[in-house]
């Protein structure tokens, strides 16, 4: 019987597989491409390839595509198989150093925020040889970068590179400052914790507000939700462990390291934690994942959902995205160690990613922007839309101190005594934690914790890598000049804490005398909706910052902006026009129907029973009959409304219009509909109820 360890990465042409496939001199060459951004000759890059396709045929691969990330949050491929016709009619399995480096896939179909036009089509996807090739469903799958003919990206994963270049760059710097000279390269590495539901997949397909939008439009709130909170690290019922084996045992041949696993608070909801690893592979692990986490549930007869709200009443769905900085010789800058206040390095990385998080906290605000995660940030079980920090006492009291210039006086750790001989003493965190704090420090990281399940992870950490380097070469251009580097380091850390600690808040997220103090007192911005905050991508600071760093260029960072609009009209959109066509054809049909049957019994009382009233019947018929005008009324309202979207040709103009017409008319619609489903006999109600969805699966 094989062990884990015994094919974990088995699909995924990694170190292992290269140091046994290539001779030295090329794997030599290769490694320092990969480590150090050297570039890559072709022929290195054809003894890769050739190597390459030897191992993915040998694994069962009969075709090649190059994966990518293009700017609709999921990945796209292009197959090609190995097949190349031989002289005698027969075929041959090739694959050259050029169809590794360089593919051409058709760009005019992917969204480009007005780079390309649509008959210019042509567009060109680059290997990245820091993130493995892998195979999956007998396809040999590279991970690739994504640009336009006139090399703009088109992707995810450009800028996130970028911003991880720029990040090492300037911390080197800073490293160097310290007298440090061994480091060669500092990367920022990240464990996505990554939360969904399963729901039966027969019961699924019986709606079409998740077939088609991925979260439910209607539903009332069933007798029971998560008021216990029963389900939450509770006992994983045996079709959800049989999926998360499958699911585990995909993972791990994929070399993604799933780690933790569990039931999240809401009943039907889960989570799957993986190890740390560099950002870059981190993304690529993370849209695998969810990727994987679909196909495996549907051969369990279940269906996976990643939307950030698919019930409503109940918690959504996070990607808590755990953030650090670290150098190739295996040091966290951000951990504190026994004595941070004596820690200059400690203290001013973290200065660096306070001043990061306040100056350019719409940034990271607008980076997790969607439809979806909009219905989630603010709710009980996500941190607000305003965006603060909590460091937690100790490093709060540190930072006090030094504006102060006080003493720091440390408290002794405490030792838990739990009151039971048999039970083990362990010493007490310094800090507790906060769940409801928008980016908090979590020991030796920062855990990030806006973004929405469907997320991919590249967004929040490019702007996240961007703005830290920012901080970092402010802090390099001033030091590097310095007459006197100590005391120009204790002053630098000093103003930071005083220009930025209002970015800082220990306390309870959820409260509103918070929110009210963050806005009103604090000066920090509450960017509620996409629309509010996207908008704020075009301000000049964030521009001139951003190309400062060649993260993006100015054309890329307008076509974001059209993108993310665009796609936030279009989704929602989608769910008005889904939510006319159920409420016309399902809901008001099925009050109908009982209506009929309640006047049908109501006659046959008063024919065999004469003087009954039927009060029962009665007060049925008139609730229903009431709720059925509120909805034909709210459908039309809404129908209207979805029209008048469709004539607004600025992409701005229209999100506003979403924003603030379409979606209080879909509120305005749900809540007959959900009221009538209380009052309809289940027999009649024409798709699952929440009760079934949440509950359903055993």
């Amino acid at each position: 019987m094989s062990t884990v360890s015994d094919y974990f990465g088995s699909l995924v042409f990694d170190d292992r597989v290269m140091k046994a496939t290539l001779s030295a001199d090329i794997y030599q060459s290769l490694k320092k491409t990969i480590d150090e951004g050297a570039s890559l000759n072709n022929d290195v890059a054809n003894a890769v390839a050739a190597a390459m396709k030897d191992w993915a045929v040998e694994n069962g691969a009969t075709h090649y595509t190059h994966w990518f990330q293009p700017l609709t949050g999921i990945t796209a491929e292009k197959h090609d198989s190995f097949i190349t016709p031989a002289p005698d009619g027969r075929v041959i399995m090739e694959f050259s150093g050029k169809e590794l480096i360089k593919g051409e896939p058709d760009a005019s179909s992917f969204p480009s925020g007005g780079i390309r036009a649509t008959f210019e089509a042509r567009g060109y996807t680059a290997w990245d040889p820091t993130s493995y090739a892998f195979i999956k469903d007998k396809t040999l799958c590279i991970p690739t970068a994504f640009c336009s003919y006139g090399g703009e990206a088109l992707d995810k994963k450009t800028p996130l590179l970028r911003s991880m270049e720029a990040l090492n760059k300037q911390a080197l710097r800073i490293l160097r400052l310290f007298g440090n000279t061994d480091v060669k390269c500092v990367r920022t590495s990240v464990g996505p914790e990554q939360e969904y539901f399963l729901v039966d997949k027969e019961m699924f397909e019986k709606r079409k507000d998740l077939m088609f939008t991925g979260r439910t439009l209607f539903g009332a709130k069933p007798p029971k939700g998560q008021e216990l909170d029963d389900h939450y690290f509770g006992v994983i019922k045996p079709r959800v462990a049989a999926y998360m084996a499958d699911l585990n045992e995909k993972l791990w041949k994929l070399g993604i390291l799933a780690k933790t696993e569990h039931n999240e608070v809401a009943p039907a909801q889960h989570e799957l934690a993986p190890i740390y690893s560099t950002t870059n592979i981190a993304t690529d692990h993370n849209q695998l994942t969810m990727e994987i986490m679909q196909k495996v549930a549907s051969k369990h007869g279940l269906v996976c959902l990643l939307h950030e709200k698919p019930f409503a009443g109940v918690n959504g769905s996070g990607k808590h995205n755990n953030w650090s900085m670290a150098t190739d010789t295996g040091i966290n800058l951000l951990t504190p160690g026994e004595t941070p206040h004596e820690n200059a390095q400690f203290l001013l990385f973290l200065c660096a990613v306070i001043k990061a998080v306040d100056d350019y906290q719409d940034l990271l605000r607008l980076s997790v922007a969607t439809a979806g995660n909009d219905h989630r940030l603010g709710a009980n079980e996500a941190p607000p839309a305003v965006v603060s920090m909590f460091l937690g006492d100790e490093l709060t009291a540190v930072l006090d101190a030094i504006e102060k210039e006080t003493a720091y006086v440390g408290t002794e750790k405490t030792v838990m005594k739990l009151g039971v001989h048999v039970l083990p003493k362990f010493t007490r965190d310094t800090t507790d934690r906060n769940r409801t704090s928008p980016f908090a420090f979590t020991g030796n990281k920062f855990e990030f914790r806006m973004l929405g399940s469907s997320n991919s992870i590249a967004c929040a950490n490019i702007m996240l890598n961007a703005a830290v380097a920012e901080s970092l070469k402010v802090y390099a251009d001033r030091l590097e000049g310095a007459e006197d580097f100590e005391t120009a380091l204790h002053e630098m850390i000093r103003k930071t804490i005083k220009d930025h600690k209002r970015i800082i808040f220990n306390g309870n997220g959820y409260d509103d005398a918070w929110i009210k103090e963050a806005t009103e007192v604090r000066g920090l911005s509450n960017l509620r909706t996409t629309p509010d905050a996207m908008i704020k991508l075009l301000d000049k600071k964030n521009i001139d910052m951003l190309t400062a760093h060649k993260v993006m260029s100015e054309v890329e960072i307008h076509s974001r902006y059209e993108i993310m609009l665009e796609n936030y009209c279009k989704t929602v959109n989608i769910e008005g026009l889904t939510m006319v066509d159920m409420a016309r054809k399902e809901i008001l049909p099925a009050i109908g129907g009982y209506v009929k049957e309640l006047a049908e019994t109501l006659a046959t009382k008063n024919a065999v029973v004469p003087g009954v009233t039927g009060k029962h019947e009665k007060t049925l018929i008139e609730k229903l009959s009431v709720l059925s005008d509120e909805i034909d009324t709210a459908i039309s309202e809404l129908e209207k409304a979805l029209v008048k979207y469709k004539t607004i040709g600025d992409v701005t103009e229209a999100a506003a219009m979403i924003r603030d017409e379409i979606l209080p008319k879909m509120a305005e619609l749900r809540v007959p509909c959900d009221e009538a489903e209380t009052l309809t006999a289940e027999k009649y109600w024409p798709f699952p109820t929440y009760e079934k969805l949440l509950f359903g699966v055993k």
